[in-house]
This record gives C-alpha cells, structure tokens and sequence, in this order.
C-alpha cells in the first residue's frame, strides 16, 4: 500500500471512528464544506457538511449498531482525487425495528495541503432487510 493510499485509509478510519463512537463532529476535519452524498439508488442528494453531518447525528441518536463489518478496501488515486470504497455489512436497532444492511460505500477524495477530505459519498449495491418487533405497526 502507497502512503498515498494509507493516508486515506486512515482519513477512512477516521470518519468511521468518529460515528461509530458517537462523536460525529470529530469529522469534521475530513469533510469538505460543501461535500455531496447521494443517497441510495441516487434517489435524492445531501449537499454540505452540517447536513451530512446532522444525518449522522440522527442515526447516531436514535440507533444501536450491532454488527459492523467492513471488507474489499480498494483505493485508486489519480492526481490529488482519491477513490476509496469497501464493503459493509451492518446490523441496527432503533426503537420498533431491526435492520440488516449491507452494501458498498463509496467515497471520493480530494487532497488538500496536508490532508485528505471527503468531497462526495454514495453507497451503492445496498440490499436492507427490516425486522419489525411485535407490537409494532409494520409488524408481520
């Protein structure tokens, strides 16, 4: 693995770290002000970092991840653009259901003077099976 490809592993390690802690605005410094996710099946856009990062905030807030997995690191750079992406597979509870989700989660990076930031997002190849508990309204 290049240096170049270490640091984003690491600026990935990061990003992670810092949600699955619970500490989202430590991502801050790895999001660009203006960074774009799309959403699944790019079904709509979250545009800026306070938007991304009010999402994790509310995932964070109002579900317990179970399970996490992350596989198939892959890192191409060209220039001072880094593509990263890997598998996940998660499994999360909020209040009246189970999710298992599992999918590829793709970020781009653009270098800046010291750093790797994040400057667009997806998650692609997503399959998400819900398990409502009983008693719920959605329950089987």
């Amino acid at each position: 693995m290049s240096t170049l490809d270490s640091e984003i592993q690491q600026t990935l390690a990061a990003i992670t770290h810092a949600w699955r802690s619970g500490h989202v605005t430590d991502m801050i410094p790895y999001l660009h002000p203006q960074i774009v996710m799309k959403l699944p099946k790019f079904s709509a856009s979250i545009a800026g970092r306070d938007k991304l990062i009010e999402g994790f905030q509310e995932f964070c807030a109002n579900a317990r991840v179970t399970q996490y997995d992350e596989t198939d690191l892959q890192i191409d750079i060209v220039d001072r653009c880094g593509i990263a992406s890997y598998r996940f597979d998660m499994v999360y509870e909020r209040h009246n259901y189970r999710e298992h989700s599992k999918g590829r989660d793709l970020w781009i990076f653009q270098k800046d003077v010291n750093s790797w930031v994040a400057v667009w997002r997806t998650m692609i190849e997503l399959t998400e099976v819900r398990t409502y508990r009983q008693g719920h309204k959605g329950a089987a």
